[in-house]
C-alpha cells in the first residue's frame, strides 16, 4: 500500500514538474520576447534622442543634404566645362575657384587627430579583450582579403585588355622622378617604424622614411671627397596615422581593463568624440559648396583632354571597369553572402560619404562623414565603427591597390616589356602591400607606385605620364577605399552581434544578492526553484525511507 502510494506521488510529483517547467518557460519566453521588443523600442528612442542631441539631423534634414551634395557634384562638372569653355587659364581665377574646395579639405583634416583618437579609445575601451580581438582580427581578414581579391582583379583586366601602346612612351617626355632604388624591404620595415613612433606629438605631423642620399667620402689618393650613395633615415611631413592607431588601441584596450577607475578618462572621451560628430555635422552643410569647388577646379585645370583621351582613354577605362566590378559586385556579394541583407539598402545609407570621398579624393578626410553614414543611417554600433574605420581608412586600400597593379602593368606595355608569371604575382602582392602602406591622402597612390615599379625592374620616369588623368582616378579609387570600409564595418557588425549582445547583458546583469533575475536570464526557466525542489525530494526521501 504505502509502496503504492509512493509510485503514485512520485508519478505524480513528475507530472507537477513537467508541466510546471512547460508553463514558467512559455511564460517566461513570452516575458522574454516583450522585454526584448521593449528594450529594442528604447534603444531606437535612446539613439534618435541621441542623435538629436549631437547635432544630427532628422531623416527630412538627412535627404536634403544629400540632394544638395549631388547637386555640388553637378554643378562643380557644368561650371568646370563652361570655364574651359571660356578658356580659362589664369592661375588667380582658378585659384579662386578652388579655394572653397581648399577650405572644406582643411576643415576635415582638422578633425581626423581628435577623431581617431576619440573613437579608437571609446571604442575599445567599451569592449573587453576578448570581444576587441576577435573583431580586429575579423576586419583584418576582411580586409587582406578583399585587397588581394582586388589586385588580382587588376591584373587579369589590365592582361585581358591590354591598353598598353609602346607608341606612347616616344611621345611624351619622362619628367617624372628617377628610379631612387629604395626596395621594398626599405618600405616595410618603414611601415614597422611608423608603428611605433618614437615621439607621439612627432608622429601627428611627421613620419620616417628611407631615403637615398650621397654622402662625401675620402678617397686616399684623391684630393676631393667622392660621392657615394647611402641609405638614411629622414622625416617627412605627413601625419603618422599608422603609428597613433597602434598607440591610442593599446591606450584604448589598457582603459577598458581599468574598469571604474577609468570611467572619468571613458567619459571625456565620450564626450569628445559626440563634440566632434556634432562639428562634422555642422561641415557637412558647407560640404556641397566646397566639393564644387574642388571638381570645378580640377575640370578647368586640365591640360588637352583630347591628347590625354587618345593616349590614356583605354587605361582609364580598364581601372574604371575595374573600381565598377569591384565596389558594384564583388563587395555586395561578399557583404550579402554573410550578412543577408540588402546591399542596395546599404549603399543608400553610405552615399553621402561615397559623394564625399568622390569631391575630396581623401579616405582619411571624408572618416567623418563615413562615422556619420554609418551610425546615423544604419545604426550599426558606435563600438564597431570607432574601431573598424580609423584602421580600415589606413591600411584598406582596395581602389589603390587595383589601381597599382593596372598602371605598374600598363607601364610594362606601353614599353613593350614582357612579364613572367613571377613577376605578375609580385605585381599583384607589392600592389597589396604598397597599398596598405599608402598615406589616406590625395594621390598617395602615386607615391607607392615607385616601390611596384621598383619590385620589378620597371622604368620609374614614366609615372609622369599617368599624373595627367591621377585626379580623376584618385578620386574614383577612393571612393571604393571607403565603400570598402563602410562595408566591412557592416560586417563585423554582424558577425559581432552576439558578443556585443552578451557583454552588454554581463554589463547590465544585476548583483547576485539582489535577488533579481532578469527573464531572459536561461537559469530563469530551467524548472522548479530551488526551494520547491529541496521541499519535494524530502517527501520523496521520507516516503521511500519509509
Amino acid at each position: 500500500m504505502i509502496k503504492q502510494s509512493f509510485n503514485t506521488f512520485k508519478t505524480l510529483f513528475s507530472t507537477f514538474s513537467t508541466g510546471r517547467m512547460t508553463n514558467q518557460s512559455t511564460d517566461n519566453q513570452s516575458n522574454a520576447k516583450k522585454q526584448k521588443e521593449k528594450e529594442e523600442t528604447l534603444r531606437d528612442d535612446n539613439t534618435e534622442l541621441a542623435f538629436k542631441d549631437a547635432g544630427h539631423c532628422s531623416r527630412n534634414t538627412h535627404n536634403l543634404l544629400l540632394g544638395l551634395t549631388v547637386l555640388g557634384v553637378v554643378m562643380g562638372a557644368v561650371f568646370g566645362m563652361l570655364l574651359r569653355y571660356m578658356m580659362v587659364k589664369d592661375n588667380a581665377a582658378l585659384t579662386m575657384v578652388s579655394f572653397p574646395g581648399d577650405i572644406l579639405m582643411r576643415m576635415l583634416k582638422m578633425l581626423i587627430l581628435p577623431l581617431i583618437i576619440s573613437s579608437l579609445i571609446t571604442g575599445l575601451a567599451g569592449l573587453d579583450a576578448r570581444s576587441s580581438g576577435r573583431m580586429g582580427s575579423r576586419a583584418m581578414v576582411y580586409y587582406m582579403s578583399t585587397t588581394v581579391i582586388a589586385a588580382i582583379l587588376g591584373v587579369i583586366l589590365v592582361l585581358g585588355i591590354h591598353p598598353g601602346n609602346p607608341k606612347l612612351r616616344g611621345r611624351t617626355t619622362s619628367t617624372g622622378p628617377k628610379n631612387q632604388e629604395v626596395s621594398s624591404l626599405d618600405a616595410f620595415l618603414d611601415l614597422i617604424r611608423n608603428l611605433f613612433p618614437e615621439n607621439l606629438m612627432q608622429a601627428c605631423f611627421q613620419q620616417v622614411q628611407t631615403v637615398l642620399k650621397q654622402v662625401p667620402v675620402a678617397a686616399s689618393n684623391q684630393s676631393e671627397p667622392l660621392l657615394v650613395n647611402r641609405k638614411k633615415l629622414e622625416y617627412k611631413w605627413g601625419m603618422n596615422v599608422l603609428g597613433l592607431i597602434g598607440f591610442f588601441i593599446t591606450f584604448g584596450i589598457c582603459l577598458g581593463r581599468m574598469g571604474e577607475r577609468g570611467r572619468i578618462m571613458c567619459d571625456f572621451f565620450n564626450i569628445l568624440n559626440e563634440i566632434i560628430m556634432t562639428m562634422v555635422s555642422m561641415i557637412m552643410w558647407y560640404s556641397p559648396v566646397g566639393i564644387a569647388s574642388l571638381i570645378a577646379g580640377k575640370i578647368a585645370a586640365i591640360g588637352d583632354l583630347e591628347v590625354v583621351a587618345r593616349q590614356l582613354g583605354m587605361y582609364m577605362v580598364t581601372v574604371i571597369v575595374g573600381l565598377v566590378i569591384h565596389g558594384g559586385l564583388i563587395l555586395p556579394a561578399i557583404f550579402f553572402a554573410i550578412t543577408r541583407k540588402s546591399p542596395i539598402i546599404f549603399y543608400s545609407g553610405i552615399f553621402q560619404a561615397w559623394i564625399t570621398a568622390l569631391g575630396t579624393a581623401s579616405s582619411a578626410g571624408t572618416l567623418p562623414v563615413t562615422f556619420r553614414c554609418l551610425e546615423e543611417n544604419l545604426k550599426i554600433d558606435k563600438r564597431v565603427t570607432r574601431f573598424v574605420l580609423p584602421i580600415g581608412a589606413t591600411i584598406n586600400m582596395d581602389g589603390t591597390a587595383l589601381y597599382e597593379a593596372v598602371a605598374a602593368i600598363f607601364i610594362a606595355q606601353m614599353n613593350d616589356i614582357a612579364l613572367d608569371a613571377g613577376q605578375i604575382i609580385t605585381v599583384s602582392m607589392t600592389a597589396t602591400l604598397a597599398s596598405v602602406g599608402a598615406a589616406s591622402i590625395p594621390s598617395a597612390g602615386l607615391v607607392t607606385m615607385l616601390l611596384i615599379l621598383t619590385a620589378v625592374g620597371l622604368p620609374t620616369q614614366d609615372i609622369s605620364l599617368l599624373i595627367a588623368v591621377d585626379w580623376l582616378l584618385d578620386r574614383m579609387r577612393t571612393s571604393i577605399n571607403v565603400v570598402g570600409d563602410s562595408f566591412g564595418a557592416g560586417i563585423v557588425d554582424h558577425l559581432s552581434k552576439a558578443e556585443l549582445a552578451e557583454f552588454d547583458a554581463v554589463e547590465k546583469r544585476p548583483d547576485s544578492g539582489s535577488g533579481f533575475r532578469s527573464a531572459l536570464d536561461p537559469s530563469f526557466c530551467r524548472g522548479p526553484s530551488p526551494l520547491d525542489s529541496c521541499l519535494l525530494l524530502s517527501i520523496l526521501f521520507i516516503l521511500k525511507s519509509y
